[in-house]
């Protein structure tokens, strides 16, 4: 074979190679499970098994919470109305003394407002934890179970699908699955 064709022919067949692999990586009508489904993990916690009790609990605790809170923020106001009252009578060291205790009083509401939140934050983690899990083997099982290489939360913050073929929405196969319905 000349040096110019043997260029040529190789050339060509490194196209048809490249042209077969191609071909072959589109997929068909043939092949109907995607790679990927989305599921909306809000509206499958929603519907849990559960999740009404944990919510429940979980908001009578954060009550409590709040009312210690408000009572606490009443008697700092309070506080700080006897001494706008007081204030003109007293002497400049009572004054600073009492400016002094209502920031001590307002740091107090502060800290006790953070640690509130934090306990209602680790609270709310811990009531969730097993439906979470749950949630997560049924979706690891439907994700293994059709082949699917990833499943998207459509419900996840700072998620950018904006638009998907309902087909590939997995939601209700979790919640049946999850409430013990049939598929």
């Amino acid at each position: 074979m000349q040096p110019g064709r043997k260029k040529a022919y190789l050339g060509f067949a490194a196209i048809a190679v490249f042209a077969a692999v191609t071909i072959g990586a589109i997929p068909t009508a043939q092949q109907s499970v995607p790679g990927y489904a989305y599921v909306s993990s809000e509206i499958i916690l929603r519907q849990t098994p559960g999740f009404a009790a944990a919510e429940s609990t979980w908001n009578g605790e954060v009550a409590s919470m709040r009312a210690d809170i408000e009572e606490m923020s009443r008697q700092l106001d309070s506080a700080v109305r006897a001494f706008d009252q007081q204030s003109i009578v007293l002497s400049p060291t009572a004054r600073q003394e009492k400016q002094d205790e209502l920031r001590n009083l307002n740091d107090q509401l502060q800290q006790r407002g953070n640690d509130a939140q934090m306990r209602a934050d680790q609270r709310q983690r811990e009531l969730m934890a097993p439906l979470e899990e749950r949630i997560q083997a049924v979706i690891d099982g439907l994700r293994a179970e059709r082949g699917l290489g990833l499943i998207y939360d459509v419900s996840a913050p700072g998620n950018n699908i904006v638009s998907a073929d309902p087909v590939l929405d997995l939601t209700s196969t979790v919640v049946r699955r999850l409430t013990g319905g049939s598929e």
